[in-house]
């Protein structure tokens, strides 16, 4: 038996999941039910489409998107790599998106330069630092848990565990401390959608896969929406920072329905070796426990 199955904690998780699924379809026909049992997750990424690993955004329908690659160095996953026949590309950031001011345009095009001395520019998440919001949309390979009850909503990237909490009320704090994930409040809509709104993030995390940094001004909201019969699951983001971007900007992503759980044990490893010399974010650690 593994370690997961035999661990009390991890089987009061499973039947939570179970028993929350069960009290969510008989409590209203008005909410959408992303956790319908123990093993239905949600993998980030569009397997024959333009991000299939799910590590970036997808342009809006129209208006300001997300920053993408620069079209002179194209960028390419491992899965569209393999797809085309061709090399993996680093992520070069085209520096000419109006969303971006003058000193967020500078940090990004730092990252370029690397990037284009073939530095190997890793995410955050491969060093287990939290990715914030929206970034918390990348994780990509393993699933997405939904956990559902009547006052909130608790979203778990199955590895290395990463949670966000948000509570189904309609006011913030009154005073809201920056934190990796900030404080989300939400409510559904229309029977088929989850409206997120996320304040209080701190500054320490991207809001992307390119490394675009942002500032605590930063306000994000979120709608999570079932399509395709169940099978997919659409996000909307909506985001805004006066302090690092000129006007608001809008994303999408996209993840595909498995059955993969009941979600498996993982955590990410704690040590700081440089892979390959790499010059890499180090592991975050505190003199101190937050608790």
């Amino acid at each position: 038996m593994s370690h997961f199955a035999s661990n009390p904690m991890s089987r009061s998780l499973i039947a939570c999941v179970i028993s929350t699924a069960m009290l969510i379809g008989a409590e209203s026909n008005n909410v959408p039910n992303f956790a319908p049992d123990s093993i239905t997750g949600w993998v980030a990424g569009v397997p024959d489409g333009v991000s299939p690993v799910g590590q970036d955004f997808l342009q809006p329908a129209s208006g300001p998107g997300p920053v993408t690659f620069d079209k002179a160095h194209p960028y390419l996953d491992t899965v569209a790599a393999r797809r085309a026949g061709a090399q993996p590309t680093l992520r070069v950031a085209d520096l000419s998106n109006p969303i971006l001011q003058s000193w967020v345009s500078e940090e990004l095009r730092k990252v370029n330069e690397r990037a284009l001395t073939a530095i190997v520019m890793f995410t955050p998440k491969e060093r287990c630092w939290p990715i914030g919001v929206p970034g918390f949309l990348l994780y990509p390979v393993f699933p997405i848990y939904f956990l559902q009850t009547p006052k909130e909503v608790v979203m778990i990237w199955e590895e290395d565990h990463m949670v966000r909490h948000v509570y189904l009320t309609d006011k913030h704090s009154p005073e809201v401390k920056p934190s990796w994930f900030g404080e989300s409040i939400g409510h559904y809509e229309n029977g088929d959608t989850l409206v997120v709104d996320t304040v209080g993030l701190n500054a320490r995390t991207f809001v992307d896969s390119f490394r675009t940094p942002h500032t605590e001004q930063l306000h994000v909201v979120e709608r999570f929406r079932i399509i395709e019969d169940g099978k997919a699951l659409e996000v909307n983001v909506h985001v805004e920072d006066p302090g690092a971007f000129t006007m608001p900007w809008k994303a999408v992503q996209r993840y595909r329905r498995v059955e993969r759980g009941p979600m498996g044990e993982a955590v990410c490893a704690e040590n700081n070796a440089k892979f390959f010399d790499y010059d890499v974010d180090p592991i975050p650690q505190t003199d101190e426990p937050d608790f």
